[in-house]
């Protein structure tokens, strides 16, 4: 999802905090002050999308320390233009790959395979659905299925399949009933289907 990832809602905004180019200014001015004001500005919201999956906060916090070292590696030469989506995709991107290593052992509660199993029938199914939500051309029509939704309902859809946030607490963060939250989410993946094969996306 490439626009609605770091727009909702997740983003922190400390009063104080560095603007977004002037942290990215500090990176490719190689100041490692830049680790500090991200740690700062994104260190909740970096910390909440690895929790999401991986449900252990010490694993938590060491995808959100790795993600600040990816971001010091590759900016530059990578200049984002929503470091909030770039350090979030980093961080997903990070999590995933420490969940897939412990699948064996049940960590992570079972949401991450939930949450990703209730897309298998939105998305083709060749690959993996981590490895096709990837896809450019998969996440520029998910993004604009999700642009002509209520802001309400397109927050539900990326905190579920993009954040991998537990139906309980979607529906209490938006006081809503759980069973009220799974009918949203089943309406939606049903529209994104036909969506996507409107747009010519084999599913």
């Amino acid at each position: 999802f490439v626009v609605y990832i770091g727009e909702s809602l997740y983003a922190e905004r400390k009063e104080g905090a560095m603007r977004d180019h002037e942290i990215i200014e500090l990176y490719w001015a190689r100041n490692e002050s830049a680790i500090a004001a991200t740690a700062e500005k994104y260190g909740s919201y970096c910390h909440m999308i690895a929790y999401n999956i991986l449900r252990n906060k010490e694993d938590a916090e060491e995808c959100a320390n790795d993600t600040y070292l990816r971001a010091w590696s590759s900016i530059p030469p990578q200049r984002p233009n929503r470091l909030s989506i770039y350090l979030g995709k980093i961080t997903r991107n990070l999590a995933l790959n420490r969940y897939k290593r412990y699948t064996a052992e049940k960590r992570g509660h079972g949401q991450v395979v939930l949450a990703l199993s209730e897309l298998e029938a939105c998305v083709p199914s060749e690959a993996t659905v981590e490895q096709t939500i990837e896809e450019n051309e998969l996440a520029a029509a998910i993004d604009r299925f999700l642009y002509a939704k209520p802001k309400l309902n397109r927050n539900i859809f990326v905190r579920r399949y993009y954040h991998l946030y537990a139906i309980r607490d979607i529906a209490d963060a938006y006081g809503m009933s759980e069973s009220k939250v799974t009918s949203l989410l089943f309406r939606m993946r049903n529209e994104l289907r036909r969506f996507l094969e409107k747009e010519g996306i084999m599913l």
